[in-house]
């Protein structure tokens, strides 16, 4: 599914403070899927796509959206399938792939 080109801004405070990419992973998920804090509690094992009810396939697309606009990266469709969403874990691993951690 092809998303359409925005302009990509990253704030100017992302650039001076270090960022922890699974804290802020997790915070993104709580926040796009309106988990009400229940990120929190997910460590790297705990599954994402089928086991999360509020994580459809609109709900990925805004997850992908707010990763390239807070990370400052962009997502190439052929770059994602299920196994990047499969667990928090493999999320997490996809992050830190595409900031280069």
């Amino acid at each position: 599914m092809r998303r359409p080109a925005r302009a990509r801004q990253v704030p100017d405070n992302a650039k001076e403070r270090p960022l922890d990419t699974r804290a802020e992973t997790l915070a993104i998920l709580d926040e796009v899927l309106g988990l009400k804090g229940r990120a929190a509690r997910f460590d790297d094992a705990t599954p994402l796509l089928g086991a999360v009810p509020e994580l459809d396939s609109m709900a990925v697309v805004s997850v992908l959206t707010t990763f390239e606009d807070r990370f400052g990266f962009e997502i190439d469709d052929d770059e994602i399938d299920g196994a990047t969403f499969a667990t928090v874990g493999s999320l997490v691993a996809f992050v830190r792939g595409k900031r280069g951690d």
